[in-house]
């Protein structure tokens, strides 16, 4: 059973970074393309970045380009993300999923495409 734990969530001030870290449990995170989604109050669960099986290629939401970085430790079976430069609107729960299946970059940013889903952290960025 896939298992994925996220980490480094908490309350910060605009302007400040932040790094969420997710493990995954009992399984080599190369057989499985990786993801960070985001569930702001009150709205839709949305797409943050993604990395494809094997590490071959990411994809980002448009609107976080340059400021959010996803990337995986190999010998901590972790996949992080660095957030910088965090603003109010980044206040959600951010959840990390992953799919054994090598998605197509098309699909990368579909919440459906993926298996298992973390339980969530949450990210608040207030002054």
């Amino acid at each position: 059973q896939v298992q994925l734990l996220e980490s480094g969530g908490g309350l910060v001030q605009p302007g400040d970074s932040l790094r969420l870290s997710c493990v995954l449990s009992e399984r080599t995170l190369r057989g499985y393309t990786m993801a960070w989604f985001r569930q702001p109050p009150g709205k839709d669960r949305e797409f943050v970045a993604a990395s494809k099986r094997g590490g071959t290629g990411t994809s980002y939401r448009n609107s976080l380009k340059g400021r959010f970085t996803i990337s995986r430790d190999s010998a901590k079976n972790t996949l992080n993300l660095q957030m910088n430069s965090l603003e109010p609107d980044d206040t959600a729960v951010y959840y990390c999923a992953a799919s054994n299946r090598g998605l197509i970059t098309s699909s990368l940013a579909n919440d459906h495409e993926y298996e298992f889903w973390g339980q969530g952290t949450q990210v608040t960025v207030s002054s």
